[in-house]
């Protein structure tokens, strides 16, 4: 199987387990449009259906598409909370780069260690502008 093929039977081997609860991280690094769509489309219909999922990314646009929240951590603390309905990819990798500083919005203190990245849920029905879905 192509290393797309091999994603989605895990993923989908994964959800048949009935798990109440799955962490997703960078689900689709490495796969081709197809495979990606078929991953995203798996990772909603769970969401969707009730399962917990935290989606880890450094894809700025598969976190913003498949989200209905995001949280910023940048070293080691949460530095923003943003609307994937609104939050941009500059703005989103600002915050994970800590170019941003923490503001009323974010709700989220200064960052202080190393290190940084972005955490989301994924929303059942949205999907990254210029996707196929």
């Amino acid at each position: 199987l192509s290393g797309g093929n091999q994603q989605k039977l895990i993923i989908g081997r994964e959800l048949l387990a009935g798990p109440s609860a799955i962490i997703a991280a960078h689900p689709t690094r490495g796969v081709d449009v197809g495979a990606q769509a078929a991953i995203w489309d798996q990772l909603r219909d769970a969401r969707a259906a009730g399962l917990a999922t935290l989606l880890v990314s450094a894809d700025l646009e598969e976190l913003i598409g498949l989200s209905d929240t995001l949280l910023v951590i940048y070293k080691g603390r949460i530095v923003a909370e943003l609307d994937p309905s609104t939050a941009t990819p500059e703005e989103l990798g600002s915050h994970m780069t800590g170019a941003a500083a923490p503001g009323p919005s974010t709700g989220a203190s200064p960052p202080t260690e190393a290190g940084g990245g972005a955490v989301a849920a994924p929303a059942p029905t949205q999907a990254p502008e210029g996707s196929p879905s």
